[in-house]
């Protein structure tokens, strides 16, 4: 069989194909039920057996305190930078701080209803402000631990003094490394950029975040009704859950060097990024622009010095192979998205078209 070609989409994203093979065996007859994961009540037997194992294995991956509720909601991260205020803002103060794009929109969607303060602001320096302003009684400080449009990455997560919750939008990294529960009160994740198909979000909320919606908060992003329901408040993205739960069952299965499961592919994902990384920094033609503090593991923007070539460095890769390199339209250039599913092989097809794409036009 031939290769696929390597996709380094941002989000939907490239799945591992061993999940995608099992996902078309077992679309018409899932386990010999006659019916499509589709085609299921989201509160018969069949599909409880489906969440219920998902959220044991993601809760195992992670190491998800008991004092966390795990939820599968619906609407993204776009969604979650209401719902997140409407939940635990109380309608008063809400700290945010700003490394890129995602964080921008977080801001903006917040002061809708809340008090919003900028803490830090990164302001295209291409690195994690140091210093932060933040006040000691806000209801939660904000971050996006991943920033998927400009290439910033919190590679430990902030210490919040005075007890203030910390809100982590983590949907670009989630599940590619571990998360110190014990610096943060809410995370939220889109799964469709490296855990499955757009459709499905996690949210991980501590037990004393519950109970403090807005009245204006819709019952069905209330995440106490959404906890006290099992997810299953409303019909959840039943077919998202169940790719979701063969991720995390590829997740626990994989080995690399000697580990297994999240420290496995975590200790790859290092070994993409140094790789990919070390390849540009080598170039006279490309030039990464976040610094080697902050770079991000998951999304590599990159640009070529002559960008009269973007054009045709974005054919000769499609030609290659290596699909869907350009950058967001809001920042231009390439972008090389190497989640947990893109292989060592795939990164290695894209540092060797590098050097030879610079070789000829460089």
């Amino acid at each position: 069989m031939s290769q696929r070609p390597y996709n380094f989409a941002a989000g939907p994203a490239v799945l591992p194909e061993d999940v995608l093979r099992q996902v078309a065996a077992e679309m018409l007859d899932w386990h010999g039920s006659g019916m499509s994961v589709m085609e299921m009540s989201h509160r018969g037997k069949e599909f409880i057996s489906i969440a219920d194992t998902a959220q044991r294995d993601l809760r195992e991956l992670l190491r998800v305190p008991d004092n966390f509720r795990t939820l599968f909601m619906q609407g993204g991260g776009l969604g979650e930078n209401a719902f997140v205020p409407l939940n635990l803002s109380r309608g008063g103060k809400v700290d945010v701080v700003l490394t890129g794009s995602w964080s921008r929109k977080s801001a903006g969607e917040a002061r809708r209803y809340a008090d919003v303060h900028v803490a830090a602001d990164a302001a295209d320096s291409g690195r994690i402000p140091e210093h932060w302003d933040l006040r000691p009684d806000a209801a939660y400080v904000h971050v996006c631990t991943n920033e998927t449009i400009d290439g910033l990455e919190f590679h430990e997560l902030p210490v919040v003094p005075n007890d203030v919750p910390l809100v982590i939008d983590c949907s670009s990294h989630v599940l590619s490394r571990p998360i110190d529960w014990s610096r943060v009160g809410l995370a939220f994740a889109g799964a469709q950029k490296n855990l499955g198909p757009a459709g499905l979000t996690l949210v991980f909320v501590r037990d004393d975040l519950l109970g403090h919606a807005l009245d204006i908060c819709p019952a069905a992003f209330n995440y106490e009704t959404v906890a006290k329901a099992d997810s299953m408040f409303n019909t959840p993205p039943t077919f998202a859950i169940y790719v979701a739960g063969l991720v995390f069952q590829w997740l626990k299965r994989f080995e690399y060097q000697g580990l297994k499961g999240l420290a496995a592919i975590e200790q790859r994902n290092i070994d993409k990024a140094k790789l990919l990384y070390g390849a540009i920094d080598a170039s006279s033609l490309y030039v990464n622009r976040v610094h080697p503090s902050c770079r991000s593991r998951m999304n590599v923007p990159f640009f070529l010095k002559d960008e009269r070539l973007n054009d045709g460095f974005l054919a000769e890769a499609k030609a290659a192979g290596l699909l869907q390199l350009k950058g967001h339209k809001s920042v231009g250039g390439m972008r090389a998205s190497i989640y947990n599913a893109m292989s060592m092989e795939g990164v290695q097809a894209l540092v060797a078209f590098l050097k030879d794409f610079e070789a000829r036009h460089g």
